[in-house]
């Protein structure tokens, strides 16, 4: 399935609006928590493709900009989104290796990262011990209670904000199949996406309807477009009028709107591994940079802003969608 691109001038230059049905009623009760409850916005820190086993020079430094960033702007996250390739290479121990201590509790501390960290399945989940990397990251809530970590199944819903009034539904997805490597069995692909529609179908309180994964649909960074996802996803997305595509896998940060589509596509993947050149269509806009950096999200009902921001904090572009799917660049 084939869209125009908007390019980053026009984006830059025009607000594009595009109808979206909110649909209501009752929401089933789901295993995960809800977050926050106070009036006003929620803030999430997200990250992609940050646990690089050889090198956390990157890593610590996009660390490091977060924790400026959001002191500056005395926030405290109410959760982090972590988009896949979490661990790289081997984790000798699973739940007990010492990677979970010294790539992720200590360098994201509580005191500044307060909120749960739910996290997804990236390609490199799947090599270097699959069995026992992929093992550890859905069975260590289980071994650590009180941990941030939240990874409860390879794809799961969260329903965000206070019951009365919930602020989002994030279904949070493994896409490891359109890599060449065998990731996910056939079997496990027709039940996720059997659950994908299901969950889609639902009627929901919540103004935001999110989807997480850690390949991209569409992208201008070195692996470009994947068909399989388009194939699989983008006439969901189209249907249900999906808001925002959050994904990994591309070393770079991203922002995506294509004609007369109602799903911002975001790639936030320059969490700690080593940054990769951009190399297809860099028109397609409205924001393309090859970077090391993270995405900062400000929710509220009414407005939904995301932000890409480099390893210094220094704020690179900036947009807002509302609930109709009016969107507009800010920088």
């Amino acid at each position: 399935m084939s869209s125009n691109p908007i390019s980053r001038r026009s984006a830059l230059k025009q607000t594009f609006c595009f109808s979206a049905a909110l649909l209501t009623g009752k929401l089933p009760s789901f295993a995960a928590p809800a977050i926050g409850s106070g009036p006003g916005s929620y803030h999430f820190t997200m990250i992609g493709d940050w646990g690089h086993a050889k090198d956390m020079t990157q890593q610590k430094a996009v660390a490091k900009g977060m924790t400026t960033y959001l002191a500056e702007r005395k926030v405290s996250p109410d959760a982090m989104f972590c988009l896949g390739d979490n661990f790289y290479g081997k984790m000798n121990g699973g739940v007990k290796c010492s990677r979970w201590k010294n790539q992720f509790s200590e360098v994201y501390p509580k005191s500044v990262f307060p909120g749960p960290c739910h996290a997804i399945l990236g390609n490199h989940e799947y090599d270097d011990q699959p069995k026992v990397k992929i093992e550890a990251q859905l069975g260590y809530s289980k071994f650590k209670p009180g941990t941030r970590w939240n990874m409860p199944a390879k794809w799961y819903r969260l329903d965000i904000g206070p019951a009365e009034k919930p602020l989002m539904t994030v279904l949070c997805l493994d896409s490891n199949y359109s890599n060449k490597r065998d990731q996910l069995t056939a079997e496990e692909k027709a039940e996720q996406l059997a659950w994908l529609k299901d969950e889609l179908a639902k009627p929901r309180k919540a103004p935001w309807l999110v989807v997480n994964g850690h390949h991209p649909l569409y992208s201008n960074g070195k692996y470009g477009d994947f068909p399989e996802m388009i194939e699989e996803w983008d006439a969901l997305f189209r249907k249900h009028k999906v808001h925002f595509y959050f994904c990994g896998h591309e070393h770079d940060l991203q922002h995506l709107q294509l004609e007369d589509h109602p799903t911002s596509f975001v790639i936030s993947g320059g969490g700690g591994a080593p940054i990769r050149p951009i190399r297809t269509n860099t028109e397609r806009g409205p924001f393309t940079e090859g970077v090391a950096g993270f995405t900062h999200l400000e929710v509220s009902h009414e407005r939904f802003t995301v932000r890409h921001v480099d390893k210094t904090g220094a704020p690179l572009h900036e947009f807002w969608k509302k609930p109709d799917g009016t969107w507009k660049v800010m920088i």
